[in-house]
């Protein structure tokens, strides 16, 4: 009797066999030898059917045939890859084949895959089925993944979880598409002069069109405010025959005891929104001379700044998108690449930490990159001080927080590779790399100092910063580090993990901490209260508010990702918290399909994301007919009910009972709008979108 194994791709299905040691020569579509058979999908295999399999009447697109929800679903052998199917069948249901091991991608999605390949075979539920889960494709984790299988019905509630998502997109898709486009393809039509429309729509697609649309009106609408800062030019005294040199700048704010404090002349605390007015401040404050400020308080703090959370697909793709202006698909193909050649862990996770059972072994991965040249002394200092010995009890390992798999981090094998692929591919990898070692540094330590100053009752203030101990960023970002002994003062691109791009643009409002040399800080520490000190003058500082930031392809994941976090309900949000629109492996593809259907725009150069004129109308459309599909706390929930079957926690039929219900309901109301007086839109060129009358 044998052992088959199916993976997901040829490729992996290579690794399984070497590692196994699979000495037989490769077949048309499988590997085989006395012990062993390694075969392999091509991605999917099945599909899901489309109405008119099951009825020949249901490929015309009528109303009177939507809603479509089947009893049961069909499914069917994509024509392309029949042939690779038909081996895997054969395989499959060979009498010799005593034991079947899984070993697709270990995810929902590629435990779709094999499911819908089981159920099409007509497998034999008596044989044996064990599911591969591993994080990477080492030799050792592969032979670990085998040894640890566990029956494939343990992982019943993901299969379960994986055929609700293709059903729930199968029926928004095929009955709201069907549903709009019968009602209003004609007016879009007749307005944009083209022979077809059809409205495409989704149950994550639309919600991030949505998105983008939305973000798009709140710039267009946007209207610049101006205000104005006071700042103090504050001067070193002078000592007999020198001359007076500036130290720093001092900004004015209205606190309390200020003639402007709560005035409504003011723009928050620190502006005006007149210029007169900061003119006229700065009158009052040039008498009586000399001009000169006192010190209030003084303050001096050590800061320490952690290395930022492991890499998740989401991170790494907004990384990329910044630093290397490519899109998240191609940052996707790039690690799952760097996964395949063993040189990272497994790419489609959305959890920043590590496991407890992986943080036991780590220092095998930390060994790994001393054959690793630009890191390798890092590598080298990191085992030789055990930097990774109290990693388990850090924040940097949380098996609460991973759902199918941890963090993106490097291997430590494959590496006489490496030189040879693309050199995107190489800085990809050196950015995961990175961030995997630095959680094994100390923290980055900053002296921090601020400073109060006051004159005529009106209060000015300035802060400093300063890198006394890089700590981490000596592996995160070199760049802080000053030539010849010189100190930088914040360091401040890689100082910090990722940030969600898609918060507004700050106003020039804030001020901000500046750069100062270790000279200048021990000056300053060494003033006390009551010091006095010159001021070289007064100057108007003119700033404006700015709009919200476009999305570019990264932040738009990363928004994706943390959908819980756009929803206003404070209950809601807390209830899908952790919940996101999409899966870390098909938010780059929801992207790309809203580019191929035109309905946004993607700048390749800068990796900008806006929407097109046919996108807000079909937005418009949508909004104000079946508008759950904008929503955020919807479509983020939806997700989370589907994790909550996965976990066992939900059940299948409660679920079913609400998308089929969602659907019936929708599409009948779509289908009751019988006049124009209950939806009229009116279509106006000079704006690139429409209103509802």
């Amino acid at each position: 009797m044998k052992k088959l194994f199916i993976a997901e791709k040829p490729s992996v299905a290579q690794q399984f066999a070497d590692a196994l040691k699979v000495k037989g020569s490769r077949k048309d579509g499988y590997i085989e030898d006395e012990n062993y058979i390694v075969t392999w999908c091509v991605g999917h295999l099945v599909t899901m059917s489309y109405p008119d399999a099951y009825n020949p009447e249901l490929k015309k697109w009528s109303p009177d045939t939507i809603p479509f929800i089947p009893e049961d679903y069909k499914y069917e052998i994509i024509p392309a890859v029949a042939k690779q199917f038909n081996i895997v069948k054969g395989l499959l249901t060979r009498d010799d084949v005593e034991t079947i091991y899984v070993c697709t991608d270990s995810g929902r999605e590629g435990e779709y895959i094999y499911r819908l390949v089981d159920q099409m075979a007509e497998v034999d539920p008596k044989k044996d089925r064990r599911r591969v889960w591993i994080d990477s494709q080492t030799e050792e984790e592969i032979l670990r993944g085998i040894n640890e299988a566990k029956p494939l019905s343990e992982y019943d509630n993901l299969s379960s979880a994986a055929y609700l998502r293709a059903k729930e997109d199968y029926l928004m898709g095929i009955n709201f598409s069907r549903a709009l486009t019968l009602k209003y393809s004609y007016p879009i039509k007749q307005y944009l002069g083209v022979d077809k429309c059809v409205i495409a729509v989704g149950r994550v697609m639309t919600c991030v069109l949505g998105m983008v649309v939305k973000r798009e009106r709140e710039i267009r609408e946007f209207v610049s405010t101006p205000f104005y800062r006071v700042i103090a030019g504050i001067e070193k005294p002078a000592e007999e025959g020198e001359e007076r040199r500036k130290l720093f700048e001092a900004e004015w704010k209205a606190v309390k005891g200020s003639k402007y404090f709560e005035s409504p002349k003011l723009y928050k605390e620190n502006g005006f929104k007149e210029r007169k007015d900061a003119e006229e401040l700065i009158e009052y404050l040039k008498t009586p001379e000399p001009v000169e400020m006192t010190i209030k308080s003084i303050s001096k703090k050590t800061e320490k700044k952690n290395p930022p959370m492991l890499y998740n697909l989401a991170e790494l793709q907004n990384d990329c998108s910044k630093r290397f202006k490519i899109s998240p698909t191609d940052t996707l193909n790039i690690v799952q690449e760097l996964y395949e050649k063993k040189l990272v862990t497994y790419p489609r996770t959305d959890a920043r930490v590590l496991s407890t059972a992986i943080a036991k072994e780590i220092d095998k991965n930390i060994k790994g990159l001393i054959s690793y040249g630009p890191l390798a002394g890092f590598a080298q200092n990191i085992i030789a001080n055990q930097g990774y010995a109290g990693i388990a009890k850090s924040k940097y390992v949380n098996d609460k927080l991973i759902t199918d798999h941890y963090a993106i981090i490097p291997t430590g094998q494959g590496l006489g590779q490496l030189s040879k692929l693309p050199d995107i591919q190489q800085k990809v990898y050196d950015l995961i790399a990175r961030r995997f070692l630095s959680i094994f540094y100390a923290p980055a330590e900053y002296q921090k100092l601020a400073i109060t100053l006051v004159r005529n009752g009106e209060e000015f203030s300035a802060s400093f910063k300063m890198l006394v101990k890089p700590g981490y960023l000596k592996i995160a970002n070199p760049a802080v580090l000053a030539p010849s002994g010189e100190n930088k003062s914040a360091g401040k691109e890689g100082e910090k993990a990722s940030e969600d791009d898609t918060a507004d643009k700050k106003d020039s409002d804030k001020s901000e901490d500046q750069a100062i040399t270790a000279d200048l800080m021990e000056y300053i520490s060494s003033l006390k209260k009551g010091s006095v000190l010159p001021v070289s003058g007064f100057e108007i500082k003119e700033g404006k508010t700015n709009p919200p930031q476009r999305y570019n392809s990264g932040s738009m994941i990363l928004a994706m990702e943390n959908a819980g976090k756009l929803i206003e309900d404070e209950e809601l949000r807390e209830q899908i918290k952790g919940s996101g629109i999409g899966t870390s492996a098909t938010r780059d593809a929801i992207i790309t399909k809203l580019v191929n259907n035109k309905y946004i725009s993607l700048n390749k150069k800068t990796q900008i994301l806006t929407p097109t004129f046919l996108g807000e109308i079909i937005y418009d459309v949508v909004l104000y007919s079946i508008n759950g599909l904008l929503s955020a706390e919807l479509t983020a929930s939806w997700e989370y009910g589907l994790q909550g079957v996965a976990d066992g926690e939900i059940p299948e039929n409660d679920y079913i009972e609400k998308m089929n219900g969602y659907v019936v309901k929708y599409v009948n109301i779509v289908k009751g709008i019988r006049n124009q007086n209950q939806m009229h839109f009116v279509f106006d060129k000079a704006k690139p979108y429409y209103t509802k009358k």
